[in-house]
């Protein structure tokens, strides 16, 4: 091997450090990986559902296609109707607890100083728009409904 490509071997060696969760060194920076905190609505003022994930536009995919058996797709949760991008995954899943911890009328409130319609923010993501779903609305087992 000549002179130049043992050089260039040994700077790529020192220069790129391998990802460690979640967090990639290079040259002594730090770059974080990305979060992103979202609120998922089955219907105007409907069921909601909070998450977290590094790649957003993959889980509105996940959960449109209801993969999995999980609480989104038992009740059909798949509206995106809110969203922050945090520059630190540590912080996004802190965030994403806090929220859950919120009473109902907080995160309507968070949701319609945003997006008072309750639009479908996955269009901005290439997704087509669901159909507007009205809340269905309760009914009491007393009242023949579901429990």
């Amino acid at each position: 091997m000549g002179g130049i490509a043992v050089r260039a071997l040994l700077l790529i060696r020192f220069l790129v450090i391998p990802a460690k969760a979640g967090i990639h060194e290079h040259l002594g920076c730090r770059m974080r990986k990305t979060g992103y905190v979202y609120i998922l609505a089955s219907a105007k003022h409907g069921t909601l559902y909070i998450g977290v994930t590094s790649n957003l536009a993959r889980r509105i995919e996940q959960h449109r296609e209801k993969v999995g058996k999980g609480f989104t797709s038992e009740h059909d949760i798949q509206r995106l109707v809110y969203f922050e991008m945090i520059e630190d995954m540590a912080l996004s899943i802190t965030r994403e607890k806090q929220l859950k911890k919120w009473n109902r009328d907080w995160k309507i409130r968070l949701i319609e100083e945003q997006n008072p319609d309750w639009l479908d923010l996955a269009t901005s993501f290439g997704f087509e728009t669901l159909p507007t779903q009205e809340k269905k609305p309760f009914r009491h087992s007393r009242e023949g409904g579901n429990p």
